[in-house]
């Protein structure tokens, strides 16, 4: 007989873990207090920021939410890389990124892109954090996509910010190229549908991202103009049908996590947690993201980046704050369960100032409970992760990104204790000295972030951008 999948009850006071995978999820979250104030007299006697991605291991984020040094913070992508910039501007020397190898990149350019390349940026690993999506980018299959779009008129590259700074330049030297994120780039492909004619969108690397937003685009394309137009003034059926015509996407990038949420997942999760919440992050596959968009038009579920997912948790939470009587309101975590330790952090928060003491939350991660590793070293004896080390089971998947654990907390210490000696030169995001039609992959590699930076800000395509578009 099947078994349920772990999930995570939250209170106010504590938390109540069911399966053994939650346990470990939980234990992780109440840190020693003194390894959290090792953590702050370290950052604070070195000036040391740290930018942490929400999918950390529980461990790592339980010591940095409960540290009290200001220039801690735990976000997605994008914000981490705008959060070293905040930390150099307040006077940090040193910025530690914990995630993988794109995102301590991206902070270093756009660090340097803001004047603070004085900043020293490190990694916790001397050896490559790798991501399976952003590997994907690097294939001769993705430049071979590409070659087919510069080959297009009027297209442009719309490629996941989750890559290497070598993609970025090698594609914008092809096509025209402007980063995104999972909460920005359906408003990125939207406006850029409308400010340039006949547009072809190529959008890559992830494969299931790129299969929801046709989907989503299609959905959309179904409601009366005036729904159409609330989304983006520009747009209607007609434009959306021509949008629709010419969206590409590439074939063959997947994260090894989101991958794990297949048909199975989706089906136990139908029979089990019909009427709770369901959350899915825009990479998931199909299967996981059609239940979460058919919950959302119900305003039962959400489809989006990790923001979107913890930000609808906690309308929800706080919708409910007033009301009366024993309630636990149920979520399932359609993404990474490293996430869970942001959730747990706002959701005691909004639950400690509810009227309704009575009010719980309950976290379900749709995964197979037996997907952990013996631990015996560990007091907790077992740890989220199955023994082969890949992160994820075939059974359901334990939904644990094998390279962002490559981030550890004896790690973290160690770059904090050296920051600065010659012993740390490995730990240094990769340059990308090499030149692509004259200039540095670095520099080239900036400037789809930079056209990325100017439509968060405008709201707009740079018209650099859309003469290069028209120009090629």
């Amino acid at each position: 007989m099947t078994t349920s999948f772990p999930s995570l009850r939250i209170t106010r006071d504590g938390l109540e873990p069911q399966g053994a995978f939650a346990v470990a999820q939980a234990a992780y979250l109440r840190p020693d207090p003194r390894t959290v104030r090792e953590l702050a007299d370290l950052c604070r006697e070195r000036s040391i920021g740290i930018v942490a991605h929400y999918y950390m291991d529980a461990e790592l984020q339980g010591v940095l939410s409960a540290c009290d040094w200001p220039h801690i913070t735990i976000a997605d992508s994008l914000k981490m890389a705008d959060a070293a910039v905040e930390m150099a501007r307040a006077g940090m020397r040193t910025v530690v990124v914990l995630g993988v190898d794109f995102m301590s990149e991206n902070a270093r350019a756009v660090l340097d892109a803001a004047g603070h390349t004085d900043v020293e940026v490190y990694r916790v690993a001397s050896d490559p954090i790798g991501c399976s999506l952003a590997e994907s980018a690097e294939s001769d299959a993705y430049l071979a996509w590409l070659g087919e779009a510069a080959r297009t008129p009027n297209s442009l590259h719309v490629v996941y910010i989750n890559t290497s700074l070598h993609t970025k330049a090698a594609a914008h030297h092809l096509v025209p190229t402007i980063t995104c994120t999972s909460s920005n780039v359906v408003q990125t492909i939207l406006q850029a549908a409308s400010q340039i004619d006949d547009l072809h969108v190529w959008y890559g690397p992830d494969t299931y991202m790129g299969h929801n937003l046709r989907t989503l685009f299609t959905q959309l394309q179904t409601l009366p103009d005036a729904r159409i137009r609330e989304v983006h003034p520009a747009h209607d059926r007609s434009t959306l049908a021509g949008l629709l015509d010419r969206f590409h996407t590439f074939e063959q990038g997947a994260c090894v996590v989101h991958h794990m949420f297949g048909g199975d997942v989706v089906r136990r999760v139908r029979e089990e947690h019909a009427d709770a919440f369901h959350t899915a992050h825009l990479e998931v596959p199909g299967e996981m993201f059609e239940l979460a968009i058919e919950a959302a038009e119900h305003d039962r579920g959400v489809v989006g980046s990790t923001s979107d997912i913890l930000g609808f948790i906690a309308r929800k939470v706080a919708a409910r704050a007033d009301g009366v009587g024993a309630e636990t309101l149920s979520f399932v975590l359609g993404t990474e369960a490293g996430m869970v330790t942001a959730i747990v952090k706002r959701v005691q928060g909004l639950l400690t100032e509810a009227k309704n003491p009575d009010l719980a939350v309950e976290i379900v991660f749709p995964v197979a409970s037996e997907a952990i590793a013996e631990a015996p070293e560990s007091e907790l004896r077992i740890v989220p992760g199955v023994p082969g080390g890949e992160g994820c089971s075939t059974a359901g998947g334990c939904a644990t990104c094998p390279y962002m654990k490559m981030n550890t907390l004896d790690a973290l210490f160690d770059v904090l204790e050296h920051a600065g000696e010659p012993r740390l030169s490995g730990f240094r995001p990769k340059t990308y000295a090499e030149r692509i039609a004259g200039r540095t992959a670095a520099d080239l590699g900036s400037e789809p972030i930079l056209h990325m930076r100017y439509f968060q800000t405008r709201k707009a395509m740079p018209d650099t951008l859309v003469a290069d578009v028209h120009g090629r």
